[in-house]
């Protein structure tokens, strides 16, 4: 080692030391400021009460009404708890049976599977009064297994199932039983409920595949059963999911700092041990009580006291169900904390199996701020992980949707019934609006709209596209998560030594009534068992509380007495808090303070957590997109410009898309010229990359897209009636019509002359185009409609094979190419090239002669035939494209508004200075000669109509 390497290092290693001091006293910092204002809003709170109503001075009379009212309350409060108790023995003496408002019927039982789980397919009968629309894909809700019991998505009937009832649709639970199956593992939950989706969607074929609503726990089970399987869902909802097991904001989030702290998964293994090979689940309950303990340990008992009269009911039917804790076998448990909690190996990127990139529905994740176990920096940040840059998900093709609440907690996102009134209605009611998103990152909006009588809500519902960088924004930095990779090596180190030398002798020492004895004597049953009817000591309680409740003489509500009651509770459970948040800050310091001297002492190294900067790879998708620009007839254009304005408007309303919906269908139904769903998607896909990528661009070439002012016309006639809301005439609307017509060399924007002279049924390529508006997506659309288009089918080897690129994940070194077989090729004017699995009948190409370069490399390499009549190569696996080959300079062509800069530079709508791009490059097509792009020789067309135009040329762009 030379000198100067090594006072370099020493260098180093001074400066991760002086951060990481630096970063302990910020952290200090922030916790002392978080109880300052804690103690300083419950104050505020309390003296805010005392001001609205200050407390009196209660007489003689007052006293006695209130000690009256109170012991009687006093007799049913403890008359509750015996009944919760019983309720609990009752329901562990039943079976614990599924507990569910709604009536409904076996389907298939997972424990008759050829692997056996302890899971099943219930149908949910509709209620009285309620009709099931057999046209609407059928929705089903997998129940969560996070130690609770069995039934959170319907055990009352405001609740996902109610909303999913409510709407119509064909209703299904996947449901647990208490105990898992011996040798049960969790690819066999998944393959069996893989096998419930698949039954259901036989029931439903012609309704579109099914709607997979996953909460909790149950949400990245979903995920990754929709990455392994991608055909099954028609949508994934995830609820109060976690996905990215590290993140989280300092001073906000201490659950993920219970792994390090206990020195990782080496205690899961010990409590499987002692539970004889299965882990009792009252842990995981018990450990998210602890969470809250003022709610745990005096809010929701006051809560019964204060209204004991009314709130009993609602009180035995939660503690019912949150009182039996299922049971886990070992092998389950521990994959889940080892290889999730610990491990975070949940997006792919660190040796899992599961790519959720694969996965091919939209997806909708439902998160809160006010969830302490699932943050939205758990239940997003994958999509940083798998998606570094906003043009990695656009190539991809992925749309991804996110709901955000305020203020709700972890268990309230699945029970709340203000909750299910306002975002699960209106998440079950926008299915159609999802499913014709384009692809990309959105935000889903719910706005309150109050009816004049001012009683009622209603609401409306729009999307919003975001950014990446909107994600990373809502996060205070991920440099900390390399304290948690040192937390998965320590937890494996302690989990080998307890395998190694406690596990032999402890798992052999413990038998069934041992392990049944060890879980009964857990405080948390404990404490409900001490009041069962089983207590000689309760023997007088039932009756006595009967007599209270016959002489019940519930206390004024002004009685003074009552406002010192409720000032009490408050300082109670403020006293609570501030206990909590000095426990969680000591915690949280403590786990810094620890991992993060282990990670300066290991070498102050960063774990490599951000994206790659963009490769050449990437500059040369910018580059050859930019070859499909001129590429297109109406329906691109029509496509484009639906995407302009949906892009200057900067939201989607859900009207609007439903009506674009039902517009597609009422056409194909009756037009069997009408467009394939697969064929508008790809369409789509391409041209919704181009304006993302290429928003000036995408402008200025819609002449070469639209040559004849009559076809232009038609297709701005046939836009403006899409969207009224769109047709303005200032903001950015308003400018970008202006450049719209004048681009198009029209007279200026007449809106009501438009729609007055709106054309009659148009040829066939623009009833194309006005149905295939921003987004027409996924299959839901096709299979509803009287008569759909069938999808193209595999032909014999003999026909003609079209290898399209797949997009993968950014990582890899070069795209991967699977070859896929496309029908007889059949007339059809130049359109852009298709983008992703599935590709529309394509026209002969004509003959063009390529450079001498393209010639050498032709006998080796398959070709890839497209709608722009030009053949370009498909890389071998493995092999990295070429830019020169597919688009001749393609970085130094590309005009300013493609330009790459890293992911979270800009947040803002444009595109030119925020567009990273490290995604796998699509299939377009490289630049055809000038003489094939000026010919219409070298078109052909969709109709015997005369031959088009040459295009118009593209005017400069004006930077």
């Amino acid at each position: 080692m030379s000198q100067e390497t090594f006072f370099a290092q020493q260098e180093d290693c001074f400066s991760s030391f002086h951060n990481y001091l630096q970063h302990i006293g910020e952290l200090q910092k922030l916790q002392a400021r978080n109880l300052q204002d804690g103690i300083r809003r419950r104050q505020e709170k309390s003296l805010q009460a005392l001001a609205e109503s200050a407390p009196q001075v209660p007489n003689a009379t007052d006293w006695l009404d209130y000690l009256s009212d109170f012991n009687q309350r006093t007799l049913l409060f403890w008359d509750t708890l015996r009944q919760r108790a019983d309720n609990t023995l009752n329901h562990r003496q039943a079976g614990y049976p599924v507990l569910l408002k709604f009536d409904h019927e076996l389907l298939l039982d997972g424990r008759s599977l050829p692997s056996p789980v302890n899971y099943s397919l219930l149908r949910i009968l509709p209620g009285v009064g309620q009709m099931t629309d057999v046209a609407l894909p059928p929705v089903i809700v997998i129940d969560p297994r996070g130690g609770h019991g069995a039934g959170i998505g319907g055990f009352k009937e405001e609740s996902e199932i109610g909303e999913s009832l409510r709407a119509g649709h064909p209703t299904y639970f996947i449901a647990f039983s208490h105990t898992s199956e011996p040798g049960q593992t969790l690819g066999d939950v998944a393959a069996a409920q893989a096998r419930f989706i698949e039954l259901v969607s036989e029931r439903h074929a012609h309704a579109g595949k099914p709607v997979l609503i996953g909460n909790c726990q149950a949400g990245w089970a979903l995920m990754g059963l929709a990455a392994l399987r991608p055909e099954l869902p028609g949508l994934v909802v995830v609820v109060g999911a976690p996905l990215s097991y590290w993140a989280g904001t300092n001073g906000r989030n201490p659950m993920r700092y219970a792994g390090g702290l206990l020195g990782g998964a080496w205690m899961t293994r010990l409590g499987s041990d002692l539970g004889n090979g299965r882990f009792d689940g009252t842990w995981l309950v018990s450990n998210f009580e602890n969470l809250d303990p003022a709610h745990a340990l005096w809010g929701k008992y006051y809560e019964l006291f204060s209204s004991i009269d009314s709130e009993a009911p609602r009180f035995l039917d939660f503690e019912r169900w949150w009182g039996s804790p299922n049971l886990f076998n070992s092998e389950e448990i521990e994959l889940i904390v080892d290889d999730l909690f610990i491990g975070n190996r949940l997006t792919g990127a660190r040796g899992s199996l599961t790519d959720l990139r694969k996965i091919e529905a939209p997806v909708v994740v439902f998160c809160s701020y006010g969830d302490n176990i699932t943050p939205p920096q758990q239940a997003l940040n994958w999509i940083v992980d798998l998606y570094p840059n906003d043009l990695a998900l656009h190539s991809a093709g992925r749309t991804i949707i996110y709901l955000k609440h305020a203020s709700i907690g972890h268990l309230g996102i699945f029970v709340s019934g203000k909750v299910a009134r306002r975002e699960h209605r209106q998440l079950i009611g926008a299915i159609d609006a999802i499913k014709a998103l384009p692809p990309g990152l959105f935000e889903l909006i719910i706005d309150d709209v109050p009816h004049a009588d001012g009683r009622t809500q209603a609401y409306k519902v729009h999307f919003e596209p975001r950014r990446i960088a909107d994600i990373v924004a809502d996060d205070d930095g991920r440099d900390d998560e390399r304290e948690f990779a040192l937390v998965e090596r320590v937890s494996a180190i302690s989990s080998t030594y307890y395998d190694w030398t406690v596990r032999p002798w402890l798992s052999r020492a413990v038998d069934e009534p041992g392990a049944e004895l060890l879980r009964q004597s857990h405080p948390f049953h404990q404490q409900r068992l001490a009041w069962s009817s089983l207590n000689p000591a309760l023997w007088w309680l039932s009756g006595t509380a009967e007599l209270a409740r016959r002489q019940r003489r519930p206390v004024r509500a002004d009685n003074p007495l009552l406002a010192w009651q409720e000032l009490v509770s408050g300082c109670v459970e403020n006293a609570l808090d501030t206990w909590r948040d000095l426990r969680d800050a000591g915690q949280e310091l403590a786990f810094h303070m620890f991992y993060g001297g282990l990670s300066t002492l290991a070498s102050g190294r960063q774990a490599k957590l951000s994206a790659e900067p963009a490769s050449e790879r990437d500059r040369a998708l910018i580059a050859r997109l930019h070859e499909a620009l001129p590429l297109g007839d109406a329906r691109e254009a029509a496509i484009r410009i639906l995407l302009l304005l949906a892009r200057a408007s900067g939201r989607l309303d859900k009207d609007m898309l439903e009506n674009i919906v039902k517009d597609y269908r009422r056409r194909a139904s009756s037009d069997p010229q009408v467009p394939d769903v697969a064929s508008l998607r790809e369409t789509t896909r391409l041209q919704n990359l181009l304006v993302f990528a290429y928003p000036e661009e995408s402008l200025q070439s819609l002449p070469e897209l639209l040559p004849e002012p009559e076809e232009r016309q038609r297709i701005l006639a046939e836009v403006v009636r899409v969207e009224p809301d769109w047709q303005r005439s200032d903001g950015p609307l308003g400018e970008l019509w202006r450049q719209l017509f004048e681009v198009l060399e029209l007279p200026p924007a007449d809106f009501a002359r438009l729609r007055a002279e709106l054309p009659a049924p148009a040829p066939e390529a623009i009833a194309e185009a006005s149905v295939a508006a921003p987004v027409i997506a996924a299959e839901a659309i096709a299979v509803e409609s009287a008569a759909p288009a069938p999808e193209p089918q595999a032909q014999p080897a003999a026909e003609a094979a079209a290898p399209l690129a797949e997009v993968e994940a950014p990582s890899e070194p070069a795209p991967v190419v699977e070859p896929a077989v496309v029908p007889e090729p059949q007339a059809e004017s130049v359109t852009a090239p298709a983008i992703g699995a599935a590709a529309e009948p394509l026209a002969e190409p004509v003959a063009t002669e390529p450079p001498a370069e393209v010639k050498a490399e032709a006998a080796a390499k398959p070709h890839i035939r497209v709608r722009s009549n030009t053949v370009i190569e498909a890389p071998a696996s493995g092999e990295p494209q070429p830019a020169a080959a597919a688009a001749p300079a393609a970085v130094e062509a590309a005009p300013a508004s493609a330009e790459v800069a890293p992911v979270g530079a800009e947040a803002s709508p444009a595109p030119a200075e925020a567009i990273p791009a490290t995604a796998e490059a699509p299939t377009v097509p490289s630049k055809a000669a000038p003489s094939a792009k000026a010919s219409p020789a070298t078109k052909a067309t969709r109709t015997p109509a005369k031959p088009r135009q040459p295009g118009r040329p593209r005017k400069p762009t004006s930077k």
